[in-house]
């Protein structure tokens, strides 16, 4: 799953080709049919070779799920499949492939699918799956590269707005309260700030300040266009910085914390954007403090998040891909990713497991709403550079123009932008 523990799971992320996302479908899956004359689905290779899968693990709880998934399929199927935990997964993928020993299955993060979808290293196998059709459809764009979906996104978190229902009543605020536009979020902002803590905190990241980026009808790329330096983006980061500079909002690091889930849970904090990965830190570390989820407020556009996502890359190496893609059908189906969110926390992919996920847990519903309107990182090799800059411009946003910072981002980001 995508998890955050601080920054190190925002590269995990994720999800944004950042931009409104078009909510429509890709086709129709084949399944297991016969293939017709101009169809790819034969393509896939086939042997009785073992198949090795390989993830990075957010502890144990995951690594014992996957593990279990594996193993039923492996026995109902008679493929013998094996699970192999990284220790760095980015480091392993790219020295598997480098020695010509890839594993069969992997995770892949939407940072790395272009790079090695360029080189020739995956197979793009996402409309052989029986279940594309069910997969939400910006998750689907998440792992298109030059009009090929290449791989099954395996789950996914979004972000949304966390409350500490405490000193939100203590506050006067009532649930009629809730934030839902840009003036309220500021008002609400205002009335929770005090001596001791901010009204909302966040990351001083792109991976955080971009969800008001996309409220405002932002991005950083649109139809395959950079568009870092729009108007709307620069609405979008004075209207950050205006209440960086009053006191209201307030990176989280500037007020003594690693991430947003520190400080909520420390209290530094009322109210934070974080994603749904926040429920296991606070259920281990801060299970005293109550707390409710919203969506985040609309802007100027309408509502806006980001996701962040990893797929099931398969290796165009791979000696035995139709073993594989039914292994992926089998750990991307409603079945299993609702016993992965049980066992870990992250969200099913499928939109047929929406009303079960929900059922089960309906503290968390305004996270899964937001897989309508969410953005994700752009996935264009070199993304991950320009994103990493700009979340270091973004560390001075209260003193630095908005317009300067994103005319940085825009002449990084137009040069991978083909």
């Amino acid at each position: 799953m995508t998890r955050h523990i601080p920054r190190a799971a925002l590269a995990l992320g994720a999800t944004l080709a950042v931009g409104t996302l078009v909510l429509t479908g890709c086709g129709s899956g084949s399944g297991f049919d016969e293939p017709a004359a101009d169809d790819t689905a034969g393509t896939l290779t086939s042997s009785d070779d073992a198949l090795t899968v390989l993830i990075g693990s957010s502890g144990d709880a995951e690594t014992a799920a996957v593990e279990e998934a594996v193993a039923a399929w492996s026995a109902d199927s008679g493929v013998e499949a094996k699970v192999q935990v990284a220790n760095d997964l980015a480091q392993q993928l790219s020295q598997g492939f480098a020695a010509g020993t890839p594993a069969d299955l992997f995770y892949l993060s939407t940072d790395a699918i272009a790079g090695y979808a360029g080189n020739g290293s995956l197979q793009p196998y996402g409309d052989e799956l029986a279940n594309k059709d069910d997969f939400y459809p910006s998750l689907v764009e998440n792992f298109t590269v030059d009009d090929e979906f290449y791989c099954a996104p395996k789950d996914f978190s979004t972000l949304a707005l966390v409350i500490n229902t405490d000193l939100w009543a203590e506050a006067g605020l009532t649930e009629a309260d809730i934030p839902t536009t840009w003036d309220e979020l500021s008002d609400v902002a205002e009335t929770l700030t005090t001596d001791d803590r901010v009204g909302l905190a966040f990351g001083a990241e792109y991976q955080r300040v971009g969800t008001f980026m996309a409220q405002a009808g932002g991005g950083l790329v649109v139809d395959g266009a950079a568009v870092a330096d729009s108007d709307e983006n620069v609405e979008a980061l004075d209207y950050v910085a205006s209440h960086l500079k009053d006191g209201t909002f307030a990176y989280a690091a500037d007020i003594g914390a690693g991430w947003g889930g520190e400080a909520f849970g420390k209290q530094m904090a009322a109210m934070v954007i974080e994603g749904n990965w926040i429920t296991g830190a606070m259920t281990n570390d801060f299970p005293d403090i109550a707390y409710t989820v919203a969506e985040l407020p609309a802007g100027p556009a309408g509502k806006g998040t980001l996701q962040f996502t990893n797929c099931w890359g398969m290796a165009a190496d791979s000696p035995n891909q139709q073993a594989a893609l039914e292994l992926v059908e089998y750990l991307t189906s409603s079945e299993s990713q609702l016993a992965f969110s049980e066992a870990f926390g992250p969200m099913p992919s499928i939109q047929s497991a929406a009303d079960a996920w929900t059922e089960a847990n309906p503290t968390m519903a305004a996270f899964l709403a937001g897989a309508e309107y969410a953005q994700f990182m752009p996935n264009l090799e070199g993304a991950t550079d320009v994103v990493a800059d700009f979340n270091a411009q973004l560390e001075s946003l209260e003193t630095t123009d908005p317009a300067t910072i994103l005319d940085s981002v825009q002449q990084n980001l137009s040069a991978i932008v083909e």
